[in-house]
């Protein structure tokens, strides 16, 4: 186990205690499809920063730095697995189930681009969608 393995272990708790809870909200506690408390794109902010956002940092931290910090299978995987738990809950805001399979090296460099984690969580995803941008008129 990495010096990171108790981190690793408390993020993918956390990310399936939440989609858990997610999930239960949205079909309600009678198992029925619709909502008990529907969701917005305002509620999705909160799955990236506190969520997918620390798991991907954590990456970062550990790649970076001048020493390479090592993870086992288990750790790398429950930290890939915790990040997108969090990206299909960010998604499910906006009304689109997704089953996320996304690297978390991918979601790294994206972060590491551009300084967002809702931008990255939006290139990841697609979701929302990008609106294409106006030519100016002249």
């Amino acid at each position: 186990m990495s010096r990171y393995g108790p981190r690793i272990a408390a993020l993918a708790r956390r990310a399936e205690r939440e989609r858990a809870a997610f999930d239960a909200a949205e079909t309600g506690s009678d198992g029925d499809p619709s909502p008990a408390r529907p969701t917005s794109p305002d509620d999705d902010a909160g799955y990236l920063r506190a969520g997918a956002g620390q798991a991907i940092w954590l990456y970062i931290e550990a790649r970076t730095g001048g020493r390479l910090v090592p993870f086992s299978d288990a750790e790398f995987d429950a930290l890939e697995t915790a990040m997108n738990r969090w990206l299909e809950c960010y998604t499910r805001c906006h009304g689109v189930a997704l089953e996320a399979e996304f690297s978390v090296r991918e979601a790294a460099e994206l972060l590491l681009e551009t300084r967002n984690i809702v931008d990255t969580a939006q290139l990841l995803t697609c979701v929302p969608a990008r609106r294409a941008r106006q030519q100016p008129t002249q």
